[in-house]
């Protein structure tokens, strides 16, 4: 019986995509502009990182966006112009990859952080 239960429990992760999906994970860096409190990390500079950081470990493209940062620091409501990456693939995102782009922006651009999120999804083309 135990075993009957297995084989049944091994069907029902069949994906939830629909029939033109496939199943794939998108990740969102967020990567602020300040260096300290001020502005520092100027277009050129951030297209030069995408460059030599971002193309190469995901050559099959992404999504760039300008946005605004805002949290709360202390009870002040902080803001600074920052940058959106969107990545989306089939399968699994290189976690590894994802790691040493936000040490390079961390490291090359004085930052405390850059925010990643990772989720599974459902892709179309």
């Amino acid at each position: 019986m135990l075993l009957g239960v297995l084989v049944l429990t091994g069907c029902a992760t069949v994906s939830t995509c629909g029939p033109d999906e496939r199943a794939g994970q998108t990740a969102h860096l967020f990567f602020g502009r300040n260096i300290g409190a001020t502005p520092g990390v100027d277009e050129a500079a951030f297209q030069d990182f995408v460059a030599r950081e971002l193309a190469p470990r995901f050559p099959d493209g992404m999504t760039i966006l300008d946005a605004e940062g805002r949290w709360s620091h202390r009870g002040v409501l902080m803001a600074e112009a920052s940058k959106m990456v969107i990545l989306a693939q089939e399968g699994a995102i290189d976690r590894a990859a994802l790691a040493a782009v936000r040490a390079a922006y961390r490291t090359r651009f004085s930052q405390d952080a850059v925010l990643q999120s990772v989720s599974t999804v459902c892709l179309a083309y």
